[in-house]
């Protein structure tokens, strides 16, 4: 790997010394370092380019931050070849796993070609209105549809591979990948899936009818959901960060996408011990 590229999360709460010593130790092992725009403003460097361009010139990308900030690369990272290592700046995270502390080890077994990498599925998602596609978009860790604070429970028509599967009489509907089962999924008490397993979570939110419970199904299914009730305010989130409106009769189209994200792994750290530290399991 000569080529690296480097995106930090836009408003650094940590030290920009941590940026630039990182750039420095890239340059001194004879590797060509790239960074964004915000990245380079943040660090008051004149040299940068676009994300896009950045991930089609590089070998590796490095994303400092959290796991919002590696949400956000995903999508742009979605079919291409170039693995990404997420690196924590805080807490440790699901999805950046590795630690302020643990960046320098890491990198130096990545370089060498010491590592390997977990596929994580992405979902390529549809909103249909009319007939009409009226957006398209990638997601990493979830599809929500949420009622807004004083809107009344919404019902969601749902069909997996064009079968009626029920209403959903709810706040809403969680659709998560594996690698999401740990966010809004988790909190609304869907379950915890390992990360590259091949399979799909659907979590009502707060559901009328108490039997209307959280499943699990197969990966390589389509599904729709459709807003049944006339309300003007309802919304799509997608991986909380992408917003969409959502009118009566509006149809979300859901598979797994073809393409999939690399993420390296941490060395001599496995998802079980992720779990266990942030969700603070066996602690009194």
């Amino acid at each position: 790997m000569r080529k690296v590229g480097i995106i930090a999360k836009t408003h650094l709460t940590y030290p920009t010394e941590v940026v630039v010593d990182l750039i420095k130790w890239l340059e001194k092992k004879k590797i060509e370092v790239f960074f964004d725009n915000e990245t380079a403003d943040a660090i008051g460097l004149e040299s940068k380019q676009n994300r896009l361009n950045i991930i089609s010139m590089v070998d590796l990308l490095i994303v400092l931050g959290g796991d919002g900030t590696l949400l956000s690369i995903a999508r742009l990272v979605a079919g291409k070849s170039v693995p990404v290592m997420g690196v924590n700046m805080g807490n440790l995270g699901f999805l950046t796993e590795i630690t302020r502390d643990e960046v320098y080890p890491v990198l130096e077994k990545v370089l060498g070609g010491d590592f390997k990498t977990d596929e994580r599925l992405l979902l390529d998602v549809k909103v249909i209105q009319e007939s009409k596609i009226i957006a398209e978009h990638k997601v990493l860790n979830d599809v929500v549809v949420n009622k807004g604070a004083l809107a009344r429970i919404v019902d969601l028509d749902v069909k997996i591979n064009n079968q009626f599967v029920t209403s959903y009489r709810s706040d809403g509907l969680i659709i998560s990948t594996p690698t999401g089962s740990t966010a809004y999924s988790l909190a609304a008490g869907g379950p915890i899936v390992y990360p590259t397993l091949h399979a799909l979570i659907l979590a009502p939110i707060c559901p009328f009818n108490l039997t209307h419970r959280p499943i699990i199904i197969p990966d390589d299914v389509s599904i729709e959901v459709q807003l049944a009730t006339d309300h003007s305010d309802v919304h799509i989130t997608l991986d909380g960060q992408v917003g969409l409106g959502m009118k009566y009769r509006d149809v979300i189209e859901i598979k797994r996408s073809k393409d999939s994200i690399s993420l390296i792994k941490a060395p001599d750290k496995n998802h079980y011990e992720v779990l266990r530290k942030k969700l603070k399991w066996g602690e009194r």
